[in-house]
């Protein structure tokens, strides 16, 4: 079976955009899907990234074009400024990977967890939020958040940072299909096709 490894960070605009798109990729090819929350911050620490706020205004003005572009694409709504970003997804990053954790299917909850800040202009950080966003998807939130406030769930947390960095995943979202890194949901054509075709996977 083919492996898509899922790299994410819970409030990134584009990993909101683009997971309906991969996990339908997925699905398409019988793909397991590896769901990998990280810490952004330590990802862009390796690759020269800044936060969009710490952008030149030029590159702060295309990026909520491309929003509303990608949006558009993939017939999604999406708010280009919520009134809850940025905000630190570390818990929801955690919950996501204490349901992984469970043996339990958490792309459901997911979608509705990254549209809570890019649609309903929900705190992604606020542990009410997140534990209402957990009881909707038929888990229980008390369990979940004492798993994901665990130090065995932030360590799985950050190995799988540092496997994104190995992969040389240059930020979120980023798919890596044997070996080979797909970063942004602008690649999940790219990754589609390659599935299709059945080419070997490329290397710098």
């Amino acid at each position: 079976m083919t492996s898509i490894d899922y790299y994410f960070y819970s409030v990134s605009p584009f990993t909101y955009l683009g997971h309906q798109a991969i996990v339908d990729v997925a699905e398409k090819h019988g793909a397991k899907l590896n769901v990998k929350p990280v810490n952004l911050m330590a990802l862009w620490a390796e690759s020269g990234a800044v936060p969009p706020g710490q952008s030149p205004p030029v590159r702060q003005r295309y990026r909520l074009v491309e929003l509303q572009r990608v949006a558009d694409f993939r017939g999604l709504p999406i708010n280009k400024k919520p009134a809850h970003f940025p905000v630190d997804a570390t818990l929801a990053d955690c919950t996501i990977a204490a349901i992984v954790a469970a043996d339990a299917n958490p792309l459901a909850y997911m979608n509705d967890l990254f549209a809570a800040t890019w649609v309903h202009e929900k705190d992604a950080s606020d542990e009410a939020t997140i534990a209402s966003l957990l009881e909707q998807n038929g888990f229980d939130s008390e369990v979940i958040l004492a798993s994901a406030k665990s130090e065995t769930i932030a360590a799985i947390r950050e190995q799988n940072s540092k496997d994104a960095i190995a992969a040389d995943a240059v930020g979120v979202p980023a798919y890596v299909v044997e070996g080979e890194v797909f970063w942004g949901q602008d690649r999940i054509e790219m990754l589609d096709h390659m599935l299709t075709s059945g080419r070997a996977p490329f290397a710098p």
